[in-house]
C-alpha cells in the first residue's frame, strides 16, 4: 500500500462536533449493528491505492460475492448452473460480462429468489424508478454500513464530518414522514436539519433562508434544483449567505447543471460537490475538491453498456450498469441504472487511485409552477401517482399554467374514481381551475437519450 496522502480533511472546529463523530455516532452505529466506522477508516486507506491494486481488490471482493450468491441465493444458484458459470474461477473483472444484466423487471419477478437464505435483518425498500414504476427490493446491514461509510468518506474530503451542522433540502415522503420520535432526536443530536423541498413558495423559501442563516451549517445537502432555487431567491431579496462559513454544498439525485453550480457557489460562497447514486444502486460516485468524480470502487464496479447490453470501451457514452460488492444479502449484480454516462481513463490530480466517471447524463426532475405562481418540486406531483399501486408507469407534462397532461400505464382500465382522485390531487397542488388531462396508454416512450423523464414542465419558474 502506498504511503497515506493528505485527505484534505479538517477536523470539526468545535468540541461537540468532535464528540459526535468520535463517540456518539460510533455508539449509534454499534447499537444498530452497523460496521460503518471501521469501513470508513478502511476506505480512507484504500482510496490511495494504485489503479491496479484497486482492480485487484475489486476482483477479490467480486469473487467472494459471486461464490456467496451461488451458495445462498436461489436466483443465482439456478442461473450459474444453467450457464455453467464457476464463480471461484474468475480471474479478471471482464468475466462479469457472461452474466445477464439485472433490471427492475427481473427484480420484481424474482424478488424472493434474490434474497440470500442466510440473510438476517433485511429491510424492505422501494423507489419510484425513473419511469415512475415502483421497485421493491431489500437491503441488509452490510450494504447499509458500506453506503454510510462511502458518503461519510466523501463529505470528509470537503472538511465536513458527522456532527457538523448540516442542512438537508429533500423531498421524498419516505424521509419526511419519518420525522417523528427517535428520528427527530437523532437529527437534533447529530445537528441535521431537514427542509422539505416539496413546496418552494416565496414564503417557504424565505423561511428556509432564515433557518440557514440561524444554523450556519458546515454543509448543505440535497437536490441541486432546490438549493439553487433558494440561492436565487436570496439574491433577489438581497440577502447575504456567503458569510456563514459553509464548506460545501453536496448535491445529488438530479443532474447538476453548470448554471446551478455557479448560482449555488456564488450565493453561499462555497464549492459544490456532485454525488451520484440512488437508493437502489448505492452511492456510486462522489466529486472530490480537485474536480474528479470518483467511483466508490471498493464497493462498486461500473460498466457502460450499449442498448444491446454490450460493454462499451472507456470514453463512450452508454447505460451505467453497477455491481454493488456489499450486497450479499440481496445481490445487485450488473444492475441497470437507466442512467447514461461515460467512464474516464485519466487519473485525478488529487492522487486517489479511484476510477472516474467523466460524465453523467439524463437525470433531471423539474420544478412545476402552480397557477398562483407557487414553485414546487416535481416530486410533489409524482407521489400522487406513486401512491396508486395499479399505476405502473407515468409521464407528467405541464404544458402551461392552465393545462397539465398526464400519461398513465396501469393494470386494467382506469375507472372514474381513479381519474377523479388524480385530478383532485393535481388540482390541490396546481390550482382548482387548472385543467388536468389524464390519458391511459399502453407504453411510455423513452427520450432520445434512452432515459425516461417522468416529469417535464414547459413553464419557466
Amino acid at each position: 500500500m502506498h504511503a497515506m496522502k493528505s485527505s484534505h480533511f479538517k477536523s470539526s472546529s468545535d468540541v461537540y462536533g468532535q464528540w459526535v463523530s468520535g463517540v456518539l455516532f460510533p455508539l449509534h452505529e454499534r447499537i444498530k449493528r452497523h460496521t460503518s466506522v471501521s469501513i470508513r477508516e478502511a476506505l480512507e486507506r484504500t482510496q490511495w491505492l494504485s489503479s491496479p491494486e484497486i482492480t485487484q481488490l475489486q476482483l477479490d471482493r467480486l469473487r467472494r460475492l459471486l461464490v456467496h450468491a451461488q451458495k445462498y441465493v436461489p436466483f443465482y444458484r439456478d442461473l450459474f448452473a444453467r450457464i455453467n458459470f464457476a464463480p471461484e474461477k474468475i480471474t479478471v473483472l471482464s468475466e462479469l460480462e457472461v452474466l445477464p444484466l439485472l433490471d427492475k423487471q427481473v427484480i420484481r419477478t424474482y424478488l424472493e429468489a434474490l434474497k440470500s437464505t442466510n440473510a438476517k435483518g433485511l429491510a424492505r425498500f422501494n423507489t419510484g424508478g425513473s419511469s415512475g414504476e415502483p421497485l421493491v427490493f431489500y437491503i441488509g446491514r452490510e450494504r447499509v454500513s458500506h453506503d454510510i461509510a462511502a458518503k461519510w468518506r466523501a463529505t470528509r474530503w470537503w472538511g465536513v464530518d458527522i456532527g457538523d451542522p448540516e442542512i438537508v433540502v429533500w423531498g421524498s415522503p419516505i424521509e419526511l414522514n419519518a420525522q417523528g420520535g427517535l428520528r427527530v432526536w437523532r437529527d437534533r443530536l447529530f445537528r441535521t436539519t431537514l427542509l422539505p423541498a416539496f413546496e418552494m413558495s416565496d414564503t417557504k423559501v424565505a423561511g428556509f433562508i432564515e433557518t440557514i442563516r440561524r444554523i450556519r451549517p458546515k454543509m448543505l445537502f440535497g437536490y441541486p434544483s432546490a438549493i439553487s432555487h433558494i440561492a436565487a431567491h436570496a439574491d433577489r431579496a438581497g440577502i447575504v449567505l456567503n458569510d456563514l462559513g459553509i464548506r460545501v454544498a453536496f448535491v445529488t439525485s438530479e443532474r447538476l447543471y453548470d448554471n446551478q453550480r455557479k448560482q449555488i457557489s456564488k450565493t453561499f460562497g462555497c464549492p459544490v460537490a456532485n454525488g451520484y447514486g440512488g437508493r437502489d444502486a448505492g452511492f456510486i460516485a462522489h466529486e472530490c475538491p480537485a474536480g474528479g468524480m470518483h467511483i466508490t470502487a471498493e464497493d462498486i464496479i461500473v460498466e457502460i453498456v450499449d442498448t444491446g447490453g454490450r460493454v462499451l470501451p472507456t470514453g463512450e457514452a452508454g447505460e451505467i450498469v453497477v455491481t454493488h460488492l456489499a450486497t450479499s444479502d440481496f445481490p445487485f449484480i450488473r444492475y441497470r441504472t437507466g442512467d447514461i454516462g461515460v467512464l474516464d481513463d485519466k487519473t485525478c490530480s488529487c492522487g486517489r487511485g479511484l476510477p472516474l466517471l467523466r460524465e453523467i447524463q439524463g437525470r433531471s426532475t423539474d420544478f412545476v409552477v402552480a397557477r398562483d405562481g407557487t414553485v414546487m418540486h416535481g416530486l410533489a406531483l409524482i407521489y400522487i401517482l406513486r401512491e396508486m399501486p395499479h399505476i405502473k408507469a407515468f409521464k407528467i407534462i405541464q404544458e402551461s399554467l392552465d393545462l397539465t397532461h398526464i400519461m398513465v400505464v396501469a393494470d386494467g382500465a382506469l375507472n372514474e374514481v381513479d381519474r377523479e382522485r388524480i385530478i383532485a390531487g393535481f388540482q390541490s397542488r396546481l390550482g382548482r381551475d387548472v385543467s388536468i388531462e389524464v390519458e391511459q396508454i399502453a407504453k411510455i416512450a423513452a427520450e432520445k437519450s434512452g432515459k425516461f423523464r417522468y416529469i417535464i414542465s414547459k413553464v419557466v419558474p
